[in-house]
């Protein structure tokens, strides 16, 4: 599967975005798809991940309560909303497919399909 993020942009804290994440190829509804962001000079951390059918998610503590992620798999898009803004969100944020079964991954070498990412710069 191949996938392209997009919605990135340049906001003020506070302000919200919604990242979408777009898929071809093989079956959409196939995968759990994660989010995951990386700041310069840091490592890619996990954001969110939802399960295949979109009736399980997933939240790293630091978004929880103010990310949502969805899935319209007819559409074949999982999105972000991002709520509440703060400078430290600032970061290139990726989706990227897993096709295994089994607990939602929150470790990128659990996924094995990445988008190239869309930056998200959040000024204070």
């Amino acid at each position: 599967v191949q996938l392209q993020a997009s919605g990135g942009g340049l906001v003020q804290a506070g302000d919200s975005l919604r990242l979408s994440c777009a898929a071809s190829g093989r079956s959409f509804s196939s995968y759990d798809v994660g989010w995951f962001r990386q700041a310069p000079g840091k490592e890619r951390d996990f954001v969110a991940a939802i399960t295949r059918s979109g009736s399980s998610t997933s939240y790293a503590n630091s978004v929880k309560g103010r990310f949502t992620v969805a899935r319209d798999n007819a559409k074949n898009t999982v999105y972000l909303q991002m709520n509440g803004l703060k400078p430290e969100d600032t970061a290139v944020y990726y989706c990227a497919a897993d096709p295994r079964m089994g607990p939602l991954g929150v470790r990128p070498y659990e996924y094995d399909s990445w988008g190239q990412g869309t930056q998200v710069t959040v000024s204070s």
